[in-house]
C-alpha cells in the first residue's frame, strides 16, 4: 500500500498531457458563426492588379484577320527532335512581359504602363487605342503565370498555378489538401507584395467574418504559410526522446503494478 502515493502521483500526469493534447472544436470548426453575418447588399468584386514580372498573353481579333496581325506578337516554333529521321515543331504564343518599372512594349503603341491597373482596366486602354486603327476590336488578357505558394501544416505544400484571374485562400487551402491536424486555423499568415512593398495579414479561417477581409481572394505571388499549433511543436522539441519517454513511462507503469500486487 505504500506504493499508492506514487501511483496518484502518476496518474495525474498521464490526465494531463491527455488533456492537453486534445483539441477544442473552436480551435478546429470553419467558419463559426456564419449563420450570424448578415450579407451585403452588393456583392463586392474583386479584380487582382498587374504587377512587375506578370507575363500577359493578348490576342487582339477583328472581323478581318490581316488588320489584326500587327497588334499580335508572332508564334514561335518550338523544334524538338523525338528522332533521328524525325523533326516535331510547335507553334507557341509569345508572351507580354510587365518589366520592373511596370511597362510592356506593345506592336503598334509601344509601351504601356499597366502595373496596378486591373484586367479590366488595362482592356479599357486597349480598346480604346486600338480602336483608332480597327473598328471593334475584340480583345483577350490572360496572366499566364499566375501562382501561389502553400507552405506549413498543409498536407501538399507546394507552389500551384492558378488557371483563372481570382482564387480564394479556401481554394489555396485546398489545393494544398487542407490543413492538418496540426494547422493553427486561427493564425493563417497571407504574405503579398506590390510594387516591390511587401505587406502581410494573418486571418482567422475558423471565424466566418473572414470572407469579409481583403486577404479572402489572393494575389499573384501571394505566399500562404501555416503555423503549426502547441501540440506539433511541443512534439517537436521531445520528439527524439519520444520513444524513450513511453518505455521508461511503460516500465514505471508495470513496476508499480507488481509491486501493488505482490504487497496484497
Amino acid at each position: 500500500m505504500k506504493y499508492f502515493p506514487l501511483l496518484y502521483k502518476t496518474i495525474p500526469l498521464f490526465l494531463v498531457l491527455f488533456l492537453f493534447s486534445c483539441a477544442s472544436r473552436t480551435d478546429i470548426v470553419y467558419y463559426q458563426g456564419i449563420d450570424g453575418i448578415v450579407p451585403p447588399e452588393k456583392a463586392t468584386s474583386y479584380e487582382i492588379k498587374l504587377q512587375p514580372d506578370d507575363l500577359l498573353m493578348i490576342i487582339v481579333s477583328a472581323e478581318d484577320p490581316e488588320i489584326a496581325l500587327p497588334f499580335n506578337l508572332k508564334s514561335v516554333s518550338m523544334v524538338s527532335p523525338s528522332r533521328q529521321d524525325l523533326v516535331r515543331s510547335q507553334e507557341t504564343m509569345q508572351l507580354y512581359l510587365v518589366d520592373a518599372n511596370g511597362f510592356m512594349e506593345f506592336p503598334v503603341l509601344g509601351k504601356l504602363k499597366v502595373s496596378g491597373l486591373s484586367r479590366t482596366e488595362v482592356l479599357q486602354m486597349l480598346q480604346q487605342k486600338i480602336g483608332v486603327y480597327i473598328k471593334n476590336p475584340i480583345i483577350n488578357l490572360r496572366i499566364m503565370n499566375f501562382k501561389v505558394s502553400v507552405q506549413g501544416e498543409v498536407n501538399l505544400p507546394g507552389t500551384y498555378p492558378v488557371a483563372s484571374d481570382r482564387i480564394t485562400l479556401i481554394e489555396a487551402l485546398t489545393m494544398a489538401k487542407d490543413l492538418t491536424i496540426y494547422g493553427k486555423r486561427n493564425n493563417i499568415l497571407v504574405i503579398r507584395e506590390i510594387d516591390g512593398v511587401k505587406s502581410y495579414s494573418r486571418v482567422d479561417i475558423t471565424k466566418a467574418d473572414f470572407i469579409n477581409s481583403p486577404f479572402y481572394y489572393l494575389a499573384q505571388n501571394d505566399v500562404v504559410y501555416v503555423e503549426p499549433n502547441k501540440n506539433k511543436i511541443n512534439g517537436a522539441a521531445i520528439g527524439p526522446n519520444t520513444g524513450v519517454i513511453i518505455s521508461i513511462s511503460s516500465l514505471l507503469i508495470t513496476l508499480i503494478t507488481l509491486l501493488i500486487t505482490t504487497t496484497k
